[in-house]
């Protein structure tokens, strides 16, 4: 004998009412911070120039938003853009590396990684080199080196400050020893401002890892990190193994490559995100030259 009797009707009511309940609540509200693991309401982290109101852990943003923030007015002009990679060494693993440019030139919109600009901050010209991290990882390769040896000597020409934006993993492995001569190149080119006793502001943005902070990313003469960014050449798991012992709490993070003298500021206007210099930032800058 049954004890109840389930009421198939009613049930199947129930269940719709659930179903289309769950379908009513719209995705993407939360997101979840990958310093403090907190889960965040979404449009607080945006109110809040998406930087985590619980830790100061700065979100990654693209590239385009972080030059509206930086700019005056938000306003640049982009130069260089017909630069197109190419395939020098037939590279293929999973997939050809031909493929795979096409697949992020149509999901970023970009031709490579890197993104020329020119514009004003506080009314001084500045000339932008920025890496773009969703194209590769912001993987140095052999038009990422171009252009940024272009933008400097664009900045030379015009006689204004340059700035690098750095947001990378290193060195791009599909052009092999032509990726690792951009270490080589950028790092020269940069002796141009020197010459010219212009200043060059360095950002280093989380990550900025392998070939990238081995090379141009840690020449400024002003060189700004954002809070908790990951800054260093092998990453902290690849240290650890290798050394056998375990690495300083906070270990390749900006906080601790200020206090041991790396990066000159790690400390950011919350109301321009990254940048927001005063009237005399550019020559303070310069007279790092003197």
């Amino acid at each position: 004998m049954a004890w109840f009797r389930r009421d198939k009707h009613k049930d199947k009511n129930n269940k719709e009412r659930t179903e289309g309940a769950r379908l009513k609540i719209p995705e993407g509200l939360w997101v979840k911070c990958n310093h403090c693991k907190e889960i965040i309401y979404k449009k607080e982290v945006e109110k809040n120039w998406n930087v985590c109101p619980k830790c100061d852990y700065h979100f990654r943003i693209r590239t385009e938003e972080r030059l509206r923030i930086i700019y005056d007015e938000g306003k640049y002009e982009e130069f260089n853009t017909d630069l197109q990679p190419c395939d020098p060494l037939s590279f293929k693993d999973v997939v050809k590396y031909k493929d795979r440019l096409l697949e992020h030139q149509r999901r970023t919109g970009l031709n490579d990684a890197a993104i020329n600009c020119e514009g004003h901050v506080g009314d001084h010209p500045l000339i932008i080199s920025a890496l773009e991290f969703d194209f590769m990882g912001g993987s140095m390769a052999s038009v990422v080196g171009e252009k940024l040896s272009l933008a400097i000597e664009r900045s030379v020409e015009k006689h204004c400050a340059f700035m690098s934006i750095a947001s990378s993993g290193g060195a791009r492995m599909q052009e092999g020893i032509i990726s690792l001569m951009q270490m080589a190149k950028t790092s020269a080119v940069t002796v141009k401002l020197a010459d010219e006793g212009l200043p060059f502001i360095s950002l280093l943005t989380d990550p900025t890892m392998g070939g990238v902070s081995a090379s141009f990313a840690m020449l400024g003469d002003v060189i700004l990190a954002e809070p908790k960014a990951l800054v260093g050449f092998a990453g902290p798991r690849v240290i650890e193994q290798t050394i056998g012992k375990p690495l300083p709490e906070g270990f390749q993070r900006a906080e601790f490559l200020l206090e041991h003298g790396m990066v000159d500021s790690s400390k950011t206007e919350r109301s321009a995100t990254v940048f927001n210099p005063s009237p005399g930032f550019f020559l303070r800058a310069a007279a790092y030259k003197n």
